[in-house]
């Protein structure tokens, strides 16, 4: 489940009331269309993410780029950081239609390139597209929900997004490794922009109505200064994983300027005391990144592992995920219950120390006698794990914030995300890299991949899941509310 969880963004932007209540449920005459296009929509980009875990190994082999393996994940991640405050202020200025459409088409483009491309290098710049897109298309979805439809309806509507993971996970990896073994891994790619063809035809028309019904703030004016700061943390990104890539003195040029542009502008963009976790909303939305970045970085070296090291196809590679993909949806369900109410703290340590057990479990795959099984029992606990850490994490950040402060902040939480997603994404690329997992031997002779090279990433992932669940101390209890409220300032600007 890499690219964007069900819970990959937490807030309506753009979000203005409805003129008048309407009966009727979310596939009720006014919004059927609205929806169905919307939920096909979400329902594509689900497939696609998980689809991707499974084609991958394959195709950075056929590539000859399993040193770039990490980095044709974290490419995305890296360029959705500047789409997402595009995204949001586009939509803030003209409304979701033109963000939105463009963004499919962007997305489209992006997997053409992938499923086109003749060497790692392009294939990563058509994930990086992709990516563009991707952050253009979320966004702007959550606008529409909050344009479109009153607020009695828009819980259900949230509900049918976390739904419409549930099916992609169980079938993405099964489709997609059909696919790749039978047609080749290209046509995982080549086969989505077709698809999507069909929603925006459905949605097309009553997205229009919902325009001209409701007409954006034509005079809201672009925070330049947080585009600026957003396109500085995905350059400066890009440039740290380039250099970790390199792995040699030269390395160091790219690798300094990268720190000098991220560095500074996650501080601008995140709430002040984010990056040293002060106690209360700071902690909260570091410990999404921490949880997001641990989970996933894991999760995208799992199929190459159970592929390389263990021989199995693509198709039971991907089906490792997909018990994830089912329990994080338990996890979720389990945390809104009443009872749990009270325990939000230890909720989300549990999470973190289940996310931990199940990295630790999932590299014990690497011992040949182990059964190959044990990767999907261990991820099936990592699933309830971030189930409730991640579903706590939102709670809480709206538990901590005024309702003025609810977007800017929801929008923190999001950017902490994705860089969680690129900087630990990254750095398992480069262990990977530097213990050989890329080496040219690796790659001839999948079978010959370095256990080490996995087995370091579990360890450290593990740890970095470990850390979460001790700063989760640190996120109630005595918490600045002029912090908080500065906070939501500084994290303003449409994103």
């Amino acid at each position: 489940m890499t690219t964007a969880s069900p819970t990959s963004v937490d807030r309506t932007p753009g979000q203005q009331p409805p003129v008048a209540e309407e009966s009727g449920g979310v596939l009720s005459g006014p919004y059927r269309a609205l929806t169905l296009g919307i939920v096909s929509v979400v329902l594509l980009l689900a497939f696609e993410a998980t689809a991707v875990n499974t084609a991958m190994p394959v195709a950075a082999r056929q590539l000859d780029g399993i040193g770039l393996y990490a980095f044709a994940f974290s490419g995305y991640f890296t360029s959705t950081l500047f789409a997402l405050v595009v995204s949001g202020q586009w939509c803030d200025r003209r409304g979701p239609m033109a963000p939105l459409f463009t963004g499919i088409a962007v997305f489209g483009a992006g997997l053409v390139v992938a499923g086109t491309a003749v060497n790692m290098w392009l294939f990563v710049g058509g994930r990086a597209i992709q990516g563009l897109g991707g952050g253009l298309v979320i966004v702007a979805l959550y606008v529409v929900v909050g344009r479109a439809f009153p607020e009695r309806l828009r819980p259900a509507v949230f509900a049918a997004f976390s739904a419409a993971w549930v099916l992609p996970s169980i079938v993405g990896p099964v489709v997609s490794g059909a696919v790749t073994q039978h047609l080749g891994w290209r046509w995982v790619f080549l086969a989505v922009p077709v698809l999507i063809l069909l929603p925006l035809a459905v949605m097309g028309p009553a997205l229009r109505r919902s325009e001209r019904e409701q007409p954006s703030a034509v005079g809201a004016e672009i925070d330049r200064r947080r585009t600026g700061l957003a396109a500085m943390a995905a350059l400066g990104a890009g440039l740290l994983q380039y250099a970790g890539q390199r792995l040699d003195l030269l390395a160091l040029v790219p690798a300094v300027a990268g720190a000098g542009l991220l560095l500074p502008a996650v501080v601008r963009l995140l709430p002040p005391g984010t990056l040293r976790a002060a106690r209360g909303l700071p902690t909260v939305i570091l410990l999404r990144g921490v949880a997001a970045g641990a989970f996933f970085a894991a999760e995208a070296f799992i199929p190459l592992m159970m592929v390389t090291r263990r021989g199995l196809s693509p198709t039971m590679a991907g089906l490792t995920l997909t018990s994830g993909g089912l329990s994080w949806a338990l996890g979720s369900w389990l945390q809104g219950r009443p009872a749990a109410q009270r325990h939000r703290e230890a909720l989300i340590r549990l999470g973190f120390v289940l996310t931990a057990v199940a990295i630790a479990g999932a590299s014990l795959v690497l011992i040949p006698a182990a059964p190959v099984w044990l990767a999907a029992t261990a991820w099936a606990v990592g699933g309830v794990g971030m189930g409730l850490s991640v579903a706590s994490i939102s709670v809480l950040m709206m538990k901590l914030s005024t309702p003025e402060e609810a977007g800017a902040n929801s929008a923190s939480l999001q950017m902490s995300d994705a860089l969680g997603n690129v900087l630990l994404i990254g750095l398992a690329g480069v262990l990977f890299a530097a213990l050989g997992g890329g080496s040219a031997v690796a790659a001839a002779d999948g079978a010959s991949t370095p256990a080490a090279a996995f087995a370091v990433i579990f360890l450290v992932m593990a740890g970095v899941a470990l850390l979460g669940a001790l700063l989760s101390g640190r996120t109630g209890g005595r918490a600045d509310r002029r912090t908080d409220r500065r906070a939501g300032g500084r994290a303003g600007g449409g994103s």
